[in-house]
């Protein structure tokens, strides 16, 4: 079969607020759904493409929980909030962490094997109000076949370990010789490089402001990621005690990434249709990948993941100009730099999700669109985006600039 070139036409996200289910009222965006924030994307995203709903070929939307008021109805209720046409037909994703990028996955191979022309790849997450965790399971929202936690033919999966991500990382960084200092500056150094790209302006051109109603009555206008410290510093994150393992473990509230709220959306179209419509694309996606890993190891899984995509694409490590690798934790990324060769200076070069945070549905949108804006700006010409997944899964995709 041949295959079409597939670009990005455009990318719009919104801030990503720090979520805290129980203090909510903390979290900026605490009074909104996180259909409220994809809803105010897509529209503006569209508009500044100039490109009509009634065009489109299919709408796909991401999200890691959605139970509750995340249902989208088979991906079918943003497509009425955000008022499209009705002829867009719809699908929801949850492949976790990596949802976004799953999105972003499909509507590629829908239009490379000329089953689309226009797609619109969604994530979304709302942490505060749908907060991952025991409450889903002791409400009943969410049923697991307790066989997994209790057989002993399932032991081997050992779930208490795969269903508690921290544990998962710490795990990876036990294996390893990554020390815990190496962690917790990798925390600082995202803080430091997200703020200076903030100070730059970096952001303003992917972040849609929002207004969001607060516990107090006012408006806020969010514009910037909340989760964001300026002026971190290694005595302070070196402070921070461990949460997951309180004896010997090294992930703390520095060295992973925090609970965010957020949206992203991407329009993806055939290079014919971008160039018939007059639309300069960001960039062209060349290659994807994808990978399973044990899942109580889950943060090696952008490894393969990007290999993958290295191999299906033709290309080699050293033919990447720069690499966004979800900073889930400190230690996946660094995992991901020592397996994979990767010099520091081409690493998540604005910040990741330690600073800017993990709105999990999200990432994976945001993590392409950002490699795109980052080639842009930094005259690169190929990049990698990669991420791991809860339940030992990982995914990623290599874009380059037109």
């Amino acid at each position: 079969m041949q295959t079409r070139e597939v670009v990005i036409a455009g990318y719009l996200r919104t801030a990503q607020s720090r979520a805290r289910p129980k203090d909510p009222e903390r979290d900026w965006f605490h009074a909104l759904r996180a259909d409220d924030l994809l809803c105010a994307v897509i529209p503006a995203l569209l508009e500044r493409a100039a490109f009509d709903s009634a065009d489109l070929d299919d709408f796909l939307v991401g999200c890691a929980l959605g139970v509750t008021e995340n249902w989208t109805f088979g991906g079918r209720t943003p497509v009425f909030q955000a008022n499209l046409d009705a002829s867009v037909p719809a699908r929801f994703l949850d492949q976790q962490c990596g949802s976004g990028m799953a999105a972003v996955h499909m509507g590629y191979l829908e239009i490379a094997s000329g089953y689309a022309d226009a797609v619109l790849a969604c994530g979304m997450e709302q942490m505060t109000r749908v907060p991952m965790g025991p409450k889903l399971f002791q409400e009943g929202t969410i049923s697991m076949n307790p066989a997994l936690f209790r057989e002993e033919r399932y032991a081997h999966w050992d779930m208490d370990t795969t269903m508690v991500m921290g544990l998962t990382a710490e795990k990876l960084w036990k294996q390893g010789s990554i020390t815990r200092e190496e962690m917790d500056e990798f925390g600082v150094r995202s803080h430091r490089l997200a703020t200076l790209a903030r100070e730059e302006g970096f952001f303003d051109g992917e972040i849609l402001p929002v207004d969001a109603p607060q516990a107090d009555g006012s408006v806020l206008r969010v514009d910037r990621d909340q989760a964001v410290r300026e002026g971190a510093d290694l005595e302070s994150m070196a402070g921070l005690k461990p949460i997951f393992d309180k004896e010997n473990g090294g992930i703390t509230a520095g060295n992973a990434s925090p609970l965010n709220s957020g949206a992203a959306a991407m329009l993806l179209l055939s290079r014919e249709e971008a160039e018939r419509r007059g639309i300069k694309p960001l960039a062209a996606i060349r290659s994807i990948g994808f990978a399973g890993v044990d899942p109580t190891i889950m943060g090696a899984a952008p490894v393969p993941a990007a290999r993958m995509a290295l191999e299906k694409g033709g290309y080699k490590v050293e033919d990447m100009d720069f690499w966004e690798i979800n900073e889930a934790f400190s230690v996946v990324v660094l995992h991901a730099m020592r397996e994979l060769g990767l010099p520091a200076g081409r690493v998540n070069v604005k910040g990741g999700g330690l600073a800017l945070g993990h709105a999990m549905g999200a990432t994976g949108v945001r993590l392409v669109g950002t490699l795109a804006r980052i080639l842009q700006a930094e005259n690169g010409r190929l990049g990698c985006a990669a991420s791991c997944i809860g339940g030992g899964q990982g995914v990623a995709a290599i874009i380059e600039k037109i």
